[in-house]
């Protein structure tokens, strides 16, 4: 028992990723190609299953992921980070709040940009990234407030003055989407 303990803050999860010569990006926490690169070093705390710890499912969305962002011109690194920290790549995912699916609509939200099926991942992406690319216009290109919208809602970010509303979520949610995006792009321009 004490020696799992002792062992917890010094466990890791790393995600490594490559992009292929077709140009789709793959994701492990097992680099078993010479190709993969170290994408995140994440220490585990007492939470094994952190959103970043499930990256490499992205694999599958990918065709869909490149699609959406290239229709609404949004950084598909920008569209993964936001997946990966609002469910984890998980389609079925759903929020105590009710937000569903990939990129964790809101029924509103959903109804907005005339998604049917929030649970179907095509419909799901295509949404979320017309939602991003809208909230990108309404804040000039402002990363952090565009997220702090995704995250808070665009009333909250209005209400506290075009400012990152001071909830906890929120507030540790746009730095996190800021590192993994970050860390995608470097990844993506390293080649």
């Amino acid at each position: 028992m004490m020696l799992a303990a002792g062992t917890a803050g010094v466990a890791r999860a790393d995600i490594y990723s490559f992009v292929d010569a077709a140009g789709v990006t793959h994701f492990s926490n097992v680099p078993v190609d010479g190709r993969y690169r170290l994408l995140l070093a994440t220490p585990l705390g007492e939470r094994a299953a952190r959103p970043e710890d499930r990256v490499g499912r992205s694999a599958i969305f990918e065709p869909l992921i490149q699609r959406a962002a290239r229709s609404q011109a949004v950084r598909p690194e920008l569209v993964r980070a936001v997946i990966v920290v609002e469910s984890a790549f998980n389609p079925r995912a759903v929020s105590p709040r009710g937000a569903l699916g990939l990129m964790q609509l809101r029924p509103a939200t959903a109804r907005r940009y005339g998604v049917s099926d929030a649970f179907d991942p095509e419909q799901n992406i295509t949404a979320g990234v017309r939602y991003l690319r809208d909230l990108l216009a309404r804040y000039g290109n402002n990363l952090e407030l565009t997220l702090a919208a995704y995250n808070a809602g665009e009333d909250a970010v209005e209400r506290y003055g075009h400012q990152i509303p001071p909830f906890s979520e929120t507030r540790h949610y746009v730095p996190t989407v800021l590192r993994i995006y970050r860390s995608l792009l470097a990844r993506q321009r390293a080649g």
